[in-house]
């Protein structure tokens, strides 16, 4: 039996140290050489004040604001330590109510906006920590948020081409907004990140 069970334990003990100890080292060592910025959280500092991470969402709610992707993460949106999607299928009533309290929402927000609504705008991501919003959901908030601010939509329009991202590699994804930097951005805050 100690010949059957030496091998076996010989062979834990390796797989342990090489997953449990060289693999991270190496991952985390080659993330902080390759990526600094992302490896340290991608963190947004205005005045010297952490405010928060260019990966993360935030909850934005005012009309002055553009609003991110709704967030299913409990007890709070956008909770990095609990992050989940809502496991609500497309046939689930909850699912439905959910989505069409989030339209009605954005619709008393901008009453006379007709637009059809992204479909970002109303739907929580699998992570639900989505800090990214697509060029449609901007384009649907810019009077919005113009008319709240008492700026011209070309003004408005202008920072979000500034603050807009490309697909991956000219073909992966979709162009989109980080919500986060547009909304400094509109308050006239310059964010640094660390």
């Amino acid at each position: 039996m100690i010949s059957t069970l030496r091998p076996a334990l010989v062979l834990f003990a390796a797989l342990t140290v090489a997953t449990g100890v060289i693999y991270p080292v190496a991952v985390t060592s080659a993330g902080q050489a390759l990526f600094p910025h992302q490896a340290a959280g991608s963190i947004i500092e205005v005045d010297g004040k952490a405010i928060g991470s260019m990966l993360i969402g935030q909850q934005f709610t005012t009309p002055g604001y553009f609003w991110g992707r709704p967030s299913a993460t409990s007890p709070a949106p956008y909770n990095a330590s609990g992050s989940s999607a809502s496991n609500l299928g497309p046939l689930n009533p909850a699912f439905t109510e959910a989505v069409k309290g989030r339209a009605e929402a954005l619709r008393a927000a901008d009453p006379g906006n007709r637009a059809p609504i992204p479909v970002d705008l109303v739907t929580a991501s699998g992570s639900g920590l989505d800090p990214e919003i697509s060029m449609a959901a901007a384009q649907y908030q810019l009077h919005r948020v113009a008319s709240a601010r008492g700026m011209a939509p070309g003004q408005v329009q202008a920072l979000i081409a500034q603050h807009a991202s490309r697909q991956y590699f000219g073909i992966f994804g979709e162009a989109r907004v980080n919500v986060l930097a547009l909304n400094l951005a509109l308050d006239g805050k310059t964010p640094h990140t660390r």
